[in-house]
């Protein structure tokens, strides 16, 4: 009896033809997957245009400025006190008074002081009669010259006795040595003082002083008698205008600045000493320059750039004319091929980055040297999801800060 032996196929074999059904599995699925991908693709809608502000390059008259941060000081102030202890008997100032030179502020108690003045002033009245008495008799030979030269002697000593009391009695007073405001008087009858006690503040508001420093490569450009207008955080809405009264004759050795003086008028004294104050100084004539807000330059390493708004027939149009410079002339003859999604109309605005020349800068302004002509509509915020030919969509109800001198703003 013979054995019927089956042939089965070897391990190898049924490895191999495993491996091809799964390779073939994955390229169905992958395909299935990439024609997915590209209807979505051929399905989906372009971005839409951004949304972005703009203004226009126009010209404007700049006057050109050394700014600098100040503090207000007044024309003459100081701390009043006496040199003197004693007990007040009398104030005559209130807290703000607008005192006058020589006023009478305040008085210690000076009875003692005054009753040894009549004592001597009736001491240097009989000098005086001596004195005169024996004026007569030197002149009739009936006394010395030696008795009269004593008499003169001790008429100018008790004349000099008096003198030197009516400075003590006047030690006693407290009188405004000039003009000014008073500040706060915390002093009251009664009260005892020690000599030295600071009794009163005064200071001459109108006009003042402000004190500043610029940086002493700006020395050629001050001059005595220039026009200096001062800003405050207190009055925002309003400028004070005074002139250069005084420029340091020394540098700082340590922060190479040159110290500056400023007189403005304070007919109403609202400027009051130790305020801080953002001053301005003209220097020059007034220059006139393109100008556009600050935002709408883009700073890059390899230049400044800004984003000009234009029709995109104007785009295609110069797309060309720059192929035709570069000897590569569009080959019209041949048909294009129809784009994906809708096209863009030809009045459809688009932007064209543009390399600029700034220059000097004015609050929010800066000012454009080259790259641009007056009148030309260019994209202040919103550059950053920008390039040459992106679609946009103008929105000017909120615009950027545009002023030449701008203000801190709080909410």
């Amino acid at each position: 009896m013979q054995t019927r032996i089956e042939e089965k196929p070897s391990t190898t074999k049924r490895m191999i033809v495993m491996i091809l059904a799964v390779l073939g599995l994955i390229a169905v699925i992958a395909g299935i997957k990439v024609l997915s991908i590209m209807r979505m693709m051929a399905a989906s809608k372009p971005p839409p245009p951004a949304v972005v502000s703009t203004a226009k390059a126009a010209y404007q008259d700049w006057q050109p400025e050394l700014r600098a941060v100040g503090t207000l000081r007044a024309v003459r102030g100081a701390d009043l006190a006496l040199d003197v202890a004693g007990l007040v008997t009398r104030v005559n100032v209130k807290s703000g008074d607008e005192v006058r030179g020589g006023q009478l502020l305040l008085q210690l108690r000076d009875s003692e002081d005054i009753a040894l003045l009549h004592q001597l002033e009736a001491a240097a009245a009989l000098a005086e009669v001596t004195f005169a008495r024996a004026k007569e008799q030197l002149a009739v030979q009936v006394i010395s010259k030696a008795d009269y030269d004593q008499a003169a002697a001790d008429l100018k000593a008790k004349q000099a006795a008096v003198a030197q009391q009516q400075v003590n009695v006047a030690k006693k007073q407290l009188r405004a040595p000039f003009a000014g405001r008073a500040g706060i008087v915390t002093i009251n009858p009664g009260a005892y003082l020690s000599s030295g006690t600071v009794i009163v503040t005064l200071q001459q508001l109108d006009p003042i002083y402000v004190d500043f420093h610029l940086p002493q490569k700006d020395l050629a450009e001050l001059r005595t008698g220039q026009k200096v207008a001062l800003r405050l955080d207190a009055f925002p809405d309003r400028t004070f205008e005074g002139t250069l009264s005084a420029i340091s004759p020394k540098v700082d050795s340590d922060t190479r600045n040159v110290q500056v003086e400023a007189k403005v008028p304070n007919p109403d004294r609202v400027l009051t000493p130790g305020m801080f104050a953002n001053v301005s100084v003209d220097a020059g004539a007034k220059q006139r320059y393109l100008t556009l807000p600050q935002t709408a330059v883009v700073y890059n390493p390899y230049g400044e750039t800004v984003f000009v708004v234009i029709p995109k027939r104007e785009a295609d149009r110069r797309q060309a004319a720059a192929a035709a410079a570069a000897d590569d002339p569009p080959r019209e003859q041949q048909p294009k091929k129809p784009g994906k999604g809708p096209q863009l109309a030809p009045d459809a605005l688009v932007v064209q980055q543009a390399c600029v020349t700034s220059g000097p800068k004015r609050g929010d302004q800066v000012a454009i040297l080259k790259g641009l002509e007056e009148g030309v509509e260019v994209v202040t915020s919103g550059q950053i999801k920008l390039k040459s030919g992106s679609p946009i969509r103008i929105d000017n109800s909120v615009q950027p800060a545009n002023s030449p001198n701008p203000t801190p703003q709080e909410h």
